[in-house]
């Protein structure tokens, strides 16, 4: 028993590091993508489209298991929808203004921010007397300190190839109002990536039905999508599949880089909360330094290993924080658990002496 309860509560951080994996996937094959002719509305369109086909048989194989669906219940959907592609949209225009590496850094954010908004909506506690408390609090701006040190500042090469001539700061030579603007669009996507998460731990306390959720996420999103693309139009070639490199990003965002990872994503946000989940947004930059030396063969700077570290160092101080939190809750418990047991007996004993 001891050991199915220590496997039970490792699955949300397994879920987390590989939906990290799945995102860092669908960050470099969405771009490649993008870069044959998609635009972002036909992009996030497929995606969220492909995603909610695979999760309709959910919808009705649960019909009667899941709690009934209200109109309020679907216009909080249709809210969550409204988050996620504003998210999506948001941030594929803020990186082709920009540069990925920019807005990897950006994005690193939206653990604070939903930190934040957790503890506006009270679904963190803020107890600076509390040592856990002052460890989540230390560990979130550690973690958002890291992620940019390992994004920004570059320093020597530890390894090196044949692409070591190539500029890191890139996106420094852009114009300075494509910046802006970029810096702009990247800024709303961390606020309203955290607001979903927020929004999304809302409904699940009150819908605590994972894949119903995911589904009606998908669905809006992808018809939100489409009529903004039709109200923005473009070339109708954006809209086609053709048998290359669009038919592998679209399966692969379906499958992994949609239903997978935001499927895990909620399933954690439900046990864990938003804090949790919002804070494994700076190891997707670890995960997509290593897959690129091992994989696209970038080059490893010291700056990139001091930040990886640093982030490390944060994320166990937010888990010593959120662990040492749950024992004491755990610990609450089992004492009022044992005094409501000690009452018991005596109230017992008093109604056999009473003749009851």
């Amino acid at each position: 028993m001891a050991m199915a309860a220590k496997v039970e509560g490792a699955l949300p951080y397994l879920g987390m590091v590989l939906a990290q994996f799945a995102q860092v996937g669908l960050m470099i094959i969405g771009k490649a993508a993008m870069s044959s002719g998609m635009t972002n509305f036909t992009w996030v369109f497929y995606s969220n489209a492909l995603a909610a086909l695979l999760l309709l048989p959910a919808f009705f194989f649960q019909r009667s298991t899941r709690p009934p669906l209200t109109f309020s219940l679907i216009c909080w959907f249709f809210l969550m929808g409204i988050l996620g592609c504003s998210a999506q949209l948001t941030g594929y225009t803020g990186i082709n203004y920009t540069s990925s590496s920019f807005a990897s850094a950006m994005l690193n954010l939206i653990p604070g921010f939903t930190f934040l908004l957790a503890i506006i909506f009270r679904m963190e506690k803020l107890d600076l007397a509390s040592s856990s408390t002052m460890a989540k609090c230390i560990g979130t701006i550690v973690s958002i300190v890291g992620a940019f040190i390992a994004t920004l500042c570059k320093g020597p090469q530890i390894l090196t190839n044949s692409a070591s001539s190539r500029t890191n700061f890139h996106y420094l030579h852009l114009p300075q109002v494509d910046w802006i603007i970029g810096g702009a669009f990247l800024l709303v996507d961390c606020l309203v990536s955290s607001a979903f998460l927020v929004v999304q731990a809302s409904i699940l306390k009150n819908y605590p039905a994972e894949l119903i959720v995911v589904f009606f996420y998908f669905f809006f999103t992808a018809i939100l999508s489409a009529v903004i693309a039709l109200i923005v139009g473009g070339d109708l070639n954006a809209w086609m599949l053709t048998p290359d490199m669009r038919w592998l990003a679209v399966l692969y965002s379906g499958f992994f880089g949609s239903a997978f990872q935001v499927s895990v994503m909620v399933w954690c946000v439900r046990r864990k909360g938003p804090v949790f989940v919002a804070l494994f947004h700076p190891l997707g930059i670890v995960i997509a330094a290593a897959l690129g030396i091992i994989f696209l063969g970038d080059i490893f700077y010291v700056g990139s290993l001091v930040g990886s570290v640093i982030i490390v160092i944060g994320f166990y101080c937010v888990i010593w924080g959120k662990a040492k939190e749950m024992k004491v809750a755990n610990d609450s418990l089992v004492i009022n658990i044992e005094s409501s047991g000690e009452k018991a007996p005596l109230l017992e004993n008093k109604g056999g002496e009473m003749g009851i």
